[in-house]
């Protein structure tokens, strides 16, 4: 039997992933005095599987009004899975920088040079449920029947800086606190931990992608604190499918 040409490259684009871009920027404000504090740059390259977005790398550059410079960078390749991302991120104003890596399954490393120029490492064992730094974006869209629907699911969240990971919920948030077409919060199980970390409230847009997010950021406002922000993100360019199944 006779295949033509035409039907062999229909058959085989059905099985390929097809190279894919998603870019959006975020502006973030404090949120006790509503001053504009940094801009973030995001883009991510991945593929479009079965109609839907899987990442691979993703860039994000950090900027201030007044400097087209990036003040400090990250970068995440998506590797283990989409909520394992590898993560390199460096702040050089002071001198801190951040890696995490797999050395092998189930395990992740972690160095942190510390703005005091100290180096600490942690390695550690996790199980399915862990979400690592921007992982938790796609454990959001991964979870959007749930989202969507007003369902709570757990998970384990690392805090690279303190070398371990705790348990948290991913839940309905309070809508008075964003505009944003679905309202999330991520907040820690533990009782003791609720005391001592803010829920973090996220919006997300019908299409699955980030609208806003309130709570503790990983950019310095000294070399003792974090900002605590609220940033406002707009969509640059989707990629061609889906955000979501």
């Amino acid at each position: 039997m006779k295949v033509t040409t035409a039907l062999v490259g229909a058959l085989l684009g059905c099985s390929q992933a097809s190279a894919a871009v998603f870019e959006f920027h975020g502006s973030a404000r404090g949120l006790d005095d509503d001053r504009p504090i940094y801009q973030e740059h995001h883009a991510v390259s991945g593929t479009c599987e079965s109609g839907v977005f899987v990442p691979e790398q993703h860039q994000v550059d950090y900027l201030r009004a007044s400097d087209d410079t990036p003040f400090a960078s990250k970068q995440l390749t998506y590797r283990q899975s989409v909520q394992l991302p590898a993560v390199d991120f460096h702040q050089p104003e002071f001198n801190e920088r951040l890696e995490i890596s797999y050395p092998e399954a189930n395990t992740l490393d972690i160095t942190w040079q510390k703005p005091s120029s100290e180096t600490a490492m942690f390695e550690l064992r996790f199980g399915s449920k862990l979400v690592v730094d921007a992982g938790f974006d796609q454990f959001v869209r991964a979870n959007w029947a749930a989202v969507t629907s007003g369902q709570s699911v757990e998970f384990d969240f690392l805090a690279p800086t303190r070398g371990d990971y705790y348990g948290f919920v991913l839940e309905p948030g309070p809508k008075n606190r964003v505009d944003a077409d679905i309202v999330v919060q991520i907040r820690p199980t533990s009782l003791m931990l609720r005391v001592l970390v803010d829920p973090i409230v996220l919006g997300y847009n019908r299409q699955g992608a980030l609208t806003h997010y309130l709570g503790l950021t990983n950019i310095r406002k000294n070399a003792d604190a974090n900002h605590t922000a609220a940033i406002n993100y707009r969509v640059i360019r989707y990629p061609e499918c889906e955000l979501t199944d």
